[in-house]
Protein backbone atom coordinates (compact mmCIF):
# COMPACT_ATOMS: atom_id res chain seq x y z
CA UNK A 1 0.00 0.00 0.00
CA UNK A 2 1.33 3.32 -1.02
CA UNK A 3 -0.02 7.02 -0.86
CA UNK A 4 -0.56 7.62 -4.48
CA UNK A 5 -1.47 11.70 -5.90
CA UNK A 6 -3.70 11.81 -8.53
CA UNK A 7 -3.72 15.19 -9.92
CA UNK A 8 -7.16 15.53 -12.25
CA UNK A 9 -7.66 18.67 -14.17
CA UNK A 10 -11.49 18.65 -14.26
CA UNK A 11 -14.90 21.31 -15.59
CA UNK A 12 -15.40 24.18 -13.37
CA UNK A 13 -19.08 23.02 -12.20
CA UNK A 14 -21.27 22.24 -9.49
CA UNK A 15 -21.26 18.23 -8.64
CA UNK A 16 -17.60 17.50 -10.21
CA UNK A 17 -16.35 17.20 -6.78
CA UNK A 18 -19.06 15.01 -5.33
CA UNK A 19 -18.67 12.54 -8.92
CA UNK A 20 -15.07 12.10 -8.22
CA UNK A 21 -15.38 11.60 -4.88
CA UNK A 22 -18.09 8.80 -5.24
CA UNK A 23 -16.47 6.96 -7.79
CA UNK A 24 -13.41 6.77 -5.55
CA UNK A 25 -15.44 5.81 -2.43
CA UNK A 26 -17.66 2.77 -4.64
CA UNK A 27 -14.09 1.41 -4.63
CA UNK A 28 -13.52 0.95 -1.49
CA UNK A 29 -10.52 3.92 -1.14
CA UNK A 30 -10.22 5.86 1.64
CA UNK A 31 -9.50 9.81 0.08
CA UNK A 32 -6.61 11.13 2.66
CA UNK A 33 -7.04 14.36 1.13
CA UNK A 34 -8.46 15.96 -1.74
CA UNK A 35 -7.86 19.76 -2.26
CA UNK A 36 -9.25 21.48 -5.28
CA UNK A 37 -8.81 25.08 -6.53
CA UNK A 38 -9.10 26.81 -10.29
CA UNK A 39 -6.46 26.22 -12.55
CA UNK A 40 -4.33 28.04 -15.20
CA UNK A 41 -7.37 27.56 -17.80
CA UNK A 42 -10.84 29.47 -17.45
CA UNK A 43 -13.50 26.91 -16.49
CA UNK A 44 -11.38 24.11 -15.48
CA UNK A 45 -10.03 23.29 -12.38
CA UNK A 46 -7.31 21.22 -10.62
CA UNK A 47 -7.83 17.94 -8.29
CA UNK A 48 -5.23 17.04 -5.93
CA UNK A 49 -6.45 13.92 -4.55
CA UNK A 50 -4.14 11.39 -2.51
CA UNK A 51 -5.03 7.82 -1.71
CA UNK A 52 -3.69 5.04 -0.53
CA UNK A 53 -3.68 1.80 -2.05
CA UNK A 54 -1.65 -0.93 -4.31
CA UNK A 55 -0.48 0.96 -7.65
CA UNK A 56 -2.75 -2.08 -9.76
CA UNK A 57 -6.14 -0.53 -8.22
CA UNK A 58 -4.87 3.21 -7.92
CA UNK A 59 -4.64 2.65 -11.55
CA UNK A 60 -7.91 1.12 -12.16
CA UNK A 61 -9.27 4.02 -10.17
CA UNK A 62 -7.30 6.63 -12.63
CA UNK A 63 -9.15 5.19 -15.24
CA UNK A 64 -12.38 4.95 -14.64
CA UNK A 65 -11.85 9.14 -13.22
CA UNK A 66 -10.56 9.64 -17.30
CA UNK A 67 -14.50 8.16 -17.91
CA UNK A 68 -16.32 10.63 -16.33
CA UNK A 69 -17.53 13.35 -19.06
CA UNK A 70 -16.16 16.41 -16.88
CA UNK A 71 -12.93 15.40 -16.77
CA UNK A 72 -10.48 16.61 -18.98
CA UNK A 73 -7.26 15.01 -17.72
CA UNK A 74 -6.10 12.53 -14.76
CA UNK A 75 -2.58 11.47 -13.64
CA UNK A 76 -0.78 9.68 -11.32
CA UNK A 77 2.19 12.07 -10.46
CA UNK A 78 3.44 9.65 -7.43
CA UNK A 79 6.59 8.43 -9.03
CA UNK A 80 7.41 11.50 -10.84
CA UNK A 81 9.40 14.47 -9.51
CA UNK A 82 6.86 16.71 -7.85
CA UNK A 83 6.95 19.46 -5.38
CA UNK A 84 4.45 19.10 -3.03
CA UNK A 85 3.04 21.59 -0.12
CA UNK A 86 0.35 21.64 2.24
CA UNK A 87 -1.21 24.65 4.43
CA UNK A 88 -2.00 24.51 8.19
CA UNK A 89 -3.49 26.92 10.60
CA UNK A 90 -3.06 26.06 14.34
CA UNK A 91 -4.68 27.27 17.01
CA UNK A 92 -2.76 26.91 19.54
CA UNK A 93 -3.17 28.14 23.77
CA UNK A 94 -0.40 30.40 24.37
CA UNK A 95 0.22 32.58 27.96
CA UNK A 96 2.28 35.83 28.63
CA UNK A 97 5.21 32.83 29.79
CA UNK A 98 4.74 30.20 26.79
CA UNK A 99 4.76 33.07 23.99
CA UNK A 100 8.15 33.52 23.56
CA UNK A 101 8.55 29.88 23.22
CA UNK A 102 5.79 29.21 20.56
CA UNK A 103 7.41 32.19 18.75
CA UNK A 104 10.90 30.57 18.53
CA UNK A 105 9.50 26.76 17.51
CA UNK A 106 7.29 29.64 14.74
CA UNK A 107 10.63 30.83 13.66
CA UNK A 108 12.58 27.14 13.37
CA UNK A 109 9.93 26.28 11.39
CA UNK A 110 9.72 29.20 9.18
CA UNK A 111 5.68 29.40 10.24
CA UNK A 112 4.17 32.50 10.49
CA UNK A 113 1.92 34.22 13.49
CA UNK A 114 -1.15 35.50 12.03
CA UNK A 115 -3.30 36.13 14.86
CA UNK A 116 -2.55 36.79 18.37
CA UNK A 117 -5.35 36.95 21.00
CA UNK A 118 -5.06 37.13 25.11
CA UNK A 119 -5.42 33.17 25.31
CA UNK A 120 -4.15 31.97 21.86
CA UNK A 121 -1.99 32.52 18.59
CA UNK A 122 -3.11 31.58 15.19
CA UNK A 123 -0.07 30.11 13.25
CA UNK A 124 0.30 29.86 9.81
CA UNK A 125 2.83 26.95 8.06
CA UNK A 126 3.06 25.74 4.35
CA UNK A 127 5.69 22.53 3.87
CA UNK A 128 5.64 19.17 3.41
CA UNK A 129 3.41 16.72 5.54
CA UNK A 130 6.19 15.82 7.50
CA UNK A 131 7.21 19.62 8.42
CA UNK A 132 3.38 20.45 9.61
CA UNK A 133 3.02 17.02 11.72
CA UNK A 134 6.61 17.71 13.35
CA UNK A 135 5.59 21.01 13.92
CA UNK A 136 2.17 20.18 15.27
CA UNK A 137 3.75 17.61 17.89
CA UNK A 138 5.92 20.76 19.56
CA UNK A 139 3.12 23.04 19.31
CA UNK A 140 0.79 19.91 21.09
CA UNK A 141 2.81 20.70 24.66
CA UNK A 142 0.80 23.98 24.89
CA UNK A 143 -2.70 22.98 23.91
CA UNK A 144 -3.97 22.39 20.52
CA UNK A 145 -7.80 24.36 20.75
CA UNK A 146 -7.83 23.71 16.56
CA UNK A 147 -6.07 23.01 13.09
CA UNK A 148 -7.37 23.03 9.58
CA UNK A 149 -5.33 21.59 7.12
CA UNK A 150 -5.35 21.75 3.27
CA UNK A 151 -3.59 18.25 2.63
CA UNK A 152 -1.54 18.12 -0.16
CA UNK A 153 -1.65 20.00 -3.77
CA UNK A 154 1.47 18.84 -6.05
CA UNK A 155 2.96 19.91 -9.32
CA UNK A 156 5.69 18.27 -10.87
CA UNK A 157 8.89 19.55 -11.33
CA UNK A 158 10.59 22.49 -14.35
CA UNK A 159 9.35 21.69 -17.46
CA UNK A 160 7.81 18.05 -16.74
CA UNK A 161 4.10 17.87 -17.51
CA UNK A 162 2.06 15.47 -16.92
CA UNK A 163 1.04 12.62 -19.20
Amino acid sequence: MTKHTIVALVEDRPGVLNRVASLIRRRSFNIESIAVGHSEQPGLSRMTIVVDGATTAVEQVRKQLDKLIEVIKVTDITEGRIIARELALIKVHATPSTRSEIIQIVDIFRAKIVDVAADSMIIEATGDEEKIDSLYSLLKKFGIKELARTGRIALLRGGTVPE
